[in-house]
């Protein structure tokens, strides 16, 4: 596992002070009480800050509802997996027998939590700017254009559109319990949007799909309760 720590740190172009960190944000709940979750959440509110500050800088002529669309195309799982592949995460990802064995090495949600559980870590250890700078050496092979507003919209970001559309304040999403064996868990997330007092609640194998699927229920009751 030291090996394995020291090359991926050749491979982010950053030296951790505090390398438990590092090692932390490898580690699925399977495997340790002492997991990555903590970090994901953190690395998550950090990408996204980067990300459009990135958009921002790139994009300078597009309004803000192109600029939300692509970083939602640039921070979805979809997005976030093959770069955690290309730092080799499946290789130095801690996982417990029953996750290994079903293939958590190569699940794209595992992957991509670990992905941003990394860049929490960086950002703990080195502040903003090396987290930053980490970020954007990892988008800068990917091609970011306006037209990736067009791509697959999800539930969360067609949700988001609809909310900033109306000038609402965005949803607030909360884990309310995680569910089974540390192996085969499930999240159950609630989708709130306080101005329309309303609360819908999602089931996923992840934290990010019951995100997903808590704002798809949201989504089918403001068209039932024919919201414009």
């Amino acid at each position: 596992m030291k090996a394995g720590l020291a090359a991926l740190q050749q491979r982010l172009q950053y030296e951790f002070s505090d390398v438990k960190l590092l090692a932390r944000a490898l580690t699925h709940r399977s495997f340790s009480a002492d997991h990555n979750e903590r970090l994901e959440f953190l690395g998550d509110s950090v990408l996204g800050l980067c990300v459009a500050d990135l958009l921002y800088r790139r994009l300078s002529s597009r309004p803000e509802g192109d600029l939300s669309r692509v970083r939602a195309s640039l921070v979805r799982q979809e997005a976030l997996h093959p770069l955690a592949v290309t730092l080799g995460l499946p290789q130095v990802i801690q996982l417990g027998e029953g996750e290994m064995r079903s293939g958590g090495q190569k699940r794209p949600s595992i992957l991509a939590d670990a992905l941003e559980a990394v860049i929490g870590a960086v950002y703990l250890d080195g502040g903003f700017a090396a987290a930053q700078a980490l970020v954007n050496r990892l988008y800068q092979a990917v091609e970011i254009n306006p037209a990736m507003e067009a791509i697959g919209k999800d539930p969360k970001t067609e949700l988001q559109e609809w909310l900033q559309a109306r000038r609402l304040k965005l949803p607030v999403y909360k884990v309310i319990a995680t569910l089974g064996a540390a192996h085969k868990q499930t999240f159950d997330v609630e989708c709130e949007i306080p101005e329309l007092n309303l609360t819908e609640r999602g089931i996923g194998g992840s934290r990010r799909s019951g995100e997903q699927a808590a704002a798809t229920a949201m989504l089918q009751t403001l068209k039932s309760q024919g919201q414009p």
